[in-house]
């Protein structure tokens, strides 16, 4: 009889192009990896992996076990859901991602929470940046994430995902307390023209973002700082180094010689949780969700009274 977590195994790599990256995915050495394949060898007595230069190849044979290992899993995890459902009790495990901020800002509230009202209940969290969080909720890596997306640039969802909006995180310019609008009421986006941009590293959604929008007001980006911390955003603005566009979520920690200013238009980015669809009958799914909800309804009062 085929071993489940063998199947697993042979399907991250079969999913993620190499021994190293299924590792990475599955959160167990390429080693673990590597003997778990070996022993499928035996157990199946076909070829599975080649060598390919300093990596390996999948076989023909390997491809067409990982594609009956695909669906075996789905159906697992499909199994699981319901039985999970007809007990109707908070349980098992789940894995779990969101990206910095929101780990920072949401999560320990909502975990809290969650421990206390189902002590039977085991999460692991990781920080993730939002297209890896999508990815492995879609492969069947995480049961959840939490992820972001800008609404003048959405993110589109792979279909088979549910999603439930957390917040709406609103963003105001970082400027230094020494420039001209710092001690304005507001300032429209156009009028920051020649000034320079401390942003996130290329290819985040940030940072992505922050391009897209700013050419969009007839502002051709020039990006001085690069560092995907808020707080060090903020500490490269209050030492005048350039300005900086943060999210409510972010700014936990603001330095002394930074001010923050609305912008015109107003921008915002929406936070969303992510599970796939089928397991969307789990309790313990739910339950997440509920206190990732409650936690971000916490996180907008604290804000409106501020």
């Amino acid at each position: 009889m085929l071993d489940l977590n063998r199947l697993k195994a042979l399907h991250a790599v079969h999913v993620y192009g190499s021994v190293g990256a299924a590792a990475d995915a599955l959160m167990v050495t390429p080693s673990a990896v590597s003997q778990q394949i070996a022993k499928l060898e035996r157990e199946t007595g076909a070829r599975l992996v080649e060598r390919n230069g300093r990596g390996v190849r999948l076989t023909d044979a390997a491809g067409l076990l990982a594609e009956h290992a695909e669906r075996i899993l789905a159906l697992v995890e499909t199994a699981e859901a319901d039985f999970e459902a007809l007990r109707g009790e908070v349980v098992g495990r789940l894995n779990v991602a969101a990206f910095p901020t929101a780990t920072r800002g949401i999560m320990p509230k909502a975990l809290s929470a969650l421990r206390d009202r189902h002590p039977d209940l085991w999460i692991q969290l990781m920080e993730r940046e939002p297209e890896r969080v999508v990815r492995d909720v879609a492969r069947g890596e995480l049961d959840l994430g939490v992820i972001q997306d800008w609404l003048n640039r959405p993110m589109a969802l792979p279909d088979g995902l549910s999603k439930a909006t957390l917040l709406d995180d609103i963003a105001d310019v970082a400027l230094p307390a020494g420039h001209p609008l710092a001690d304005a009421k507001e300032v429209e986006l156009a009028k920051l023209h020649g000034e320079r941009w401390i942003s996130s590293s290329p290819g985040t959604v940030c940072h992505d973002w922050l391009v897209f929008t700013l050419r969009n007001a007839s502002l051709e980006p020039e990006i001085a700082c690069m560092a995907d911390e808020y707080p060090t955003q903020l500490a490269l603005v209050a030492a005048g180094l350039g300005c900086a566009i943060v999210p409510r979520l972010g700014r936990d920690c603001v330095p002394p010689g930074v001010r923050l200013v609305p912008i015109r238009p107003r921008q915002s980015r929406r936070i969303y949780a992510v599970w796939r669809a089928d397991a969307a009958r789990r309790p313990a799914i739910r339950a997440l969700v509920e206190a990732l909800a409650e936690a971000s309804r916490a996180q907008e009062n604290a804000w409106a009274v501020s």
